[in-house]
């Protein structure tokens, strides 16, 4: 491989695996609240595309707009779910909250071929989008790049909420001991509800970069990016935040890396993805920066 594609798929791998840390961010801060594996955050990642696609087609709002309003419904969406799906059973087993969180993934998945239609439909992108910048022999598309910053500025914003705010104050205190933090005053529903929504806007955000990389959505678009954001939050470590995006920007920089080197494997890239969280269970099951958490029975 030569160093001017060897560039070509660092570049390709940030922005892909920035993608998958913003999507990994929601799974790893449920987690590391509730024990949860939210397995409908992919359809909620789908849904954000669709507030976008249709607040634009039917509402005729600019795209920048269209773009806030998507976050903010997705964002209502994911209090939604938890107040409906999750809150009436939070002292139930953990097996009847992982069993609710199915049916709600299959639920959202339904309800979107039922609404949305099962026929993929072309994601408009704005112009801006579509340039692309040329540096030595290496071309970088716009959408790679605004992907990346993007990314980044969110995740950015997220540490600054969880590490120097009372609302981020409130939700590690309840990720340590969730009847301490409330016999601390702490408002542990509300707090829940801030949870879910701050994950399901950054999974909005990473669904909308995703079909503006990827111009086309359809109800089932969130089962593969969703699984394999999952599969980075346990590889850097479900539960840690920090872990999930250098989770994310890992994955996503192996799985354009082996493409890269090996072409020939390419069809088998989302089995590479599932390789990982095979042999990161097997050999280090907290992930990289993950801590061994008893499980309360």
């Amino acid at each position: 491989m030569s160093l001017d594609i060897f560039l070509q798929n660092i570049v390709n791998g940030l922005s892909l695996g920035s993608l998958y840390a913003l999507i990994a961010i929601g799974y790893t801060m449920v987690y590391g609240i509730l024990r949860l594996i939210n397995f409908a955050h992919g359809e909620i990642f789908m849904l954000g595309t669709y507030f976008l696609y249709y607040g634009v087609l039917i509402f005729h709002l600019p795209w920048w707009l269209s773009f806030i309003v998507a976050i903010v419904l997705t964002a209502i969406t994911g209090m939604l779910t938890e107040r409906i799906a999750y809150r009436p059973l939070r002292k139930a087993p953990k097996i009847s909250i992982l069993i609710s969180a199915i049916g709600v993934s299959f639920f959202l998945q339904n309800a979107g071929i039922v609404i949305f239609s099962g026929v993929p439909k072309s994601f408009a992108r704005p112009e801006i989008f579509d340039k692309m910048f040329i540096l030595g022999n290496t071309r970088i598309s716009s959408i790679n790049l605004a992907s990346t910053f993007i990314s980044v500025i969110f995740l950015m914003a997220l540490l600054y909420v969880v590490y120097e705010t009372k609302t981020g104050l409130a939700m590690r205190s309840i990720s340590t001991d969730m009847e301490t933090a409330r016999l601390m005053a702490v408002n542990v529903d509300r707090t829940i509800s801030i949870t879910f929504a701050i994950g399901s806007a950054l999974a909005a955000v990473g669904g909308i970069l995703w079909a503006l990389k990827y111009p086309q959505i359809f109800p089932l678009m969130g089962m593969i990016p969703g699984l394999k954001a999952f599969i980075a939050a346990v590889l850097g470590g479900i539960g840690n935040i920090v872990g999930a995006m250098i989770g994310g920007f890992i994955l996503g920089m192996a799985e354009i890396l082996l493409v890269g080197f090996m072409p020939q494997l390419s069809g088998y890239r989302d089995a590479f993805a599932f390789i990982i969280l095979i042999l990161i269970l097997l050999f280090k099951p907290d992930g990289l920066m993950g801590k061994n958490v008893q499980e309360k029975v």
